[in-house]
């Protein structure tokens, strides 16, 4: 990934914006749903270089992930990775079902 070394012995931590929260509940997913589709996910579908002035860095990059739940819901996730001190946080933007 662009301007990323994620440590994959690290636990997975994922925090959910209002927006990402409301849609998941709007479409009747839960967090496990949503950490299910992260962890299954075999491949990053798009990396895109955040444009917005009111990111942290001067560069961020935002994930899409399109996968399946272990019980075959597909979920469109899109959010980023920030690092506080040793810790690193997933932080979902967008998390809604995805029309098959």
């Amino acid at each position: 990934m662009p301007g990323h070394s994620p440590d994959f012995g690290a636990p997975l931590r994922v925090e959910f914006t209002a927006k990402a929260t409301a849609e998941r509940l709007r479409d009747g997913l839960t967090v496990e749903d949503v950490i299910e589709s992260i962890v299954n996910a075999n491949a990053i579908k798009k990396v895109l270089r955040s444009r917005s002035t009111a990111r942290r860095r001067a560069v961020e990059y935002l994930y899409v992930i399109e996968s399946p739940t272990f019980t075959g819901t597909w979920v469109y996730t899109k959010g980023t990775i920030r690092r506080k001190g040793a810790q690193e946080t997933f932080y979902v933007f967008i998390s809604s079902k995805l029309a098959i």
